[in-house]
């Protein structure tokens, strides 16, 4: 008789190894899910972390992009400085507490958000590697923080020229523009290029047109008072009458800014003759070549004259061509207080604006574009047939007459009150498309331009 093992023993021991091993699977588990919650909170503190450091970033581009550094006065060494002072001088005036900004570029812990924690510091400074070529760069570090966790953010600021939006302008003036008879502005690529904008502040009549008007760019005028009249038929950027007065006329414009030039950067190029009516004969044809004109001679060429690189003339003076003037250069007036019968420069014969020679001595000087009269404390006038204008003419009041077929790389600017005057059946044909940005003597400021694509992040 075969007798029966007793198998209770088992069952309990096989119970409890099963309920060891689940336990240590939901220990294991719960284990598992507390680290997926830590590394979820640490995901989610980082990134608040770095969006306190966008957040920083944010706030330094919009401080930063107000400054506006003056070459003129301040030398690229002194950059660094010149921003940091700014950027106090804007954060005070602002009353910006809670950014304080040290002497050597560090921006202390900025608050965005008391009750967590949330905040962002900087660290500001010139690029070690800086200039690259003509561009200084200033290096922008901010750290965002939250909950003890940080991110930083690396980018680049550079130190750029300054274009100014005058030179979007065929024809841009303080004072008020007249053409007394039919006026023609035509261009060459876009109808822009001959847009033309006036202050006129102290006139009624911005624009006045005596005879048939015909123009391919719009008329911008920035006074709220201001009109424009237009006595005979209106053809405006290829629309007529009311049509062309409603789309292309603008009213209350806001207002541009006339830059400073700087004539002292052409003075080291005049090291040629200095013209001495008494003791040059002025009758005949004659070369200038980087010659100057000293202040109080008011010489008067009777013949011809063919002025090379650069021709500077000292204030107070009035210069008068009698005869024909090839410009293969610039005509540059030295700084001092406008005068509209003390300072004038008067072309009576035909005159041509010309590229210049090609000969080696003026390869500095080729390196100076865009610009072919630059005289803002001197009226200018043109009497006689004028062809081809090769840069700017920047002048205190600006007076053409004559029937003249004109070619223009550049804008007209007219910085005095007094009114611009385009007399006769004159036709001015703006090519401006392919100048340079900023023309040569207007390259007086620099800005800060944030460069996206420096961006990286540093953990």
């Amino acid at each position: 008789m075969r007798r029966k093992r007793n198998r209770k023993g088992l069952t309990l021991i096989a119970c409890m190894i099963f309920m060891v091993v689940f336990l240590a699977l939901g220990a294991s588990l719960a284990a598992m899910s507390g680290s997926n919650v830590q590394l979820s909170a640490n995901q989610q503190r980082g990134a608040r972390a770095l969006a306190a450091a966008e957040s920083g970033l944010e706030i330094l581009r919009y401080w930063l992009s107000q400054i506006v550094i003056e070459t003129t006065v301040t030398a690229p060494s002194q950059y660094y400085t010149e921003i940091l002072s700014q950027l106090k001088t804007a954060l005070y005036h602002a009353n910006a507490t809670n950014m304080k900004l040290g002497t050597d570029g560090t921006l202390q812990v900025v608050s965005l958000d008391s009750t967590s924690g949330q905040s962002f510091s900087a660290k500001l400074a010139m690029d070690p590697n800086s200039p690259v070529g003509d561009t200084y760069i200033l290096d922008v570090t901010v750290t965002g923080t939250y909950q003890g966790l940080s991110r930083s953010i690396i980018t680049e600021f550079n130190i750029t020229p300054y274009v100014h939006p005058i030179f979007k302008f065929g024809m841009a003036t303080k004072g008020p523009i007249q053409f007394p008879n039919n006026p023609t502005t035509t261009t060459v690529t876009s109808n822009w290029e001959a847009d033309l904008y006036t202050e006129s502040s102290g006139s009624m009549i911005g624009v006045y047109v005596g005879g048939n008007t015909n123009f391919d760019g719009d008329i911008m005028i920035a006074s709220s008072t201001a009109m424009v009249d237009f006595v005979g038929d209106v053809q405006i950027a290829g629309e007529k009458g009311q049509d062309a007065i409603d789309n292309h006329v603008h009213l209350d414009v806001d207002p541009v800014e006339f830059p400073p030039a700087d004539p002292t950067r052409f003075l080291p190029y005049a090291t040629g003759p200095v013209v001495d009516p008494c003791a040059m004969d002025l009758t005949k044809g004659i070369t200038l070549t980087n010659a100057t004109i000293p202040a109080g001679t008011n010489p008067t060429f009777e013949g011809t004259v063919n002025i090379q690189g650069v021709l500077i003339v000292e204030p107070p003076n009035v210069v008068n061509f009698k005869n024909n003037v090839q410009l293969e250069g610039m005509i540059v007036g030295e700084s001092g207080s406008y005068s509209a019968s003390g300072n004038q420069i008067n072309i009576a014969g035909n005159f041509a604006s010309l590229p210049l020679p090609s000969d080696p001595q003026f390869d500095t000087l080729r390196e100076e574009e865009g610009s072919s009269i630059i005289t803002p404390d001197f009226d200018v006038s043109f009497s006689g047939n004028y062809s081809s204008i090769e840069g700017v003419v920047a002048a205190g009041s600006l007076h053409f007459s004559g029937n003249a077929s004109a070619i223009i790389k550049g804008s007209l600017l007219s910085y005095a009150d007094a009114p611009t005057v385009v007399e006769g059946n004159v036709s001015l044909t703006f090519d401006r498309a392919h100048t340079v940005k900023i023309p040569a003597g207007f390259d007086t400021r620099r800005v800060l331009e944030y460069s996206p694509t420096s961006y990286a992040m540093v953990y």
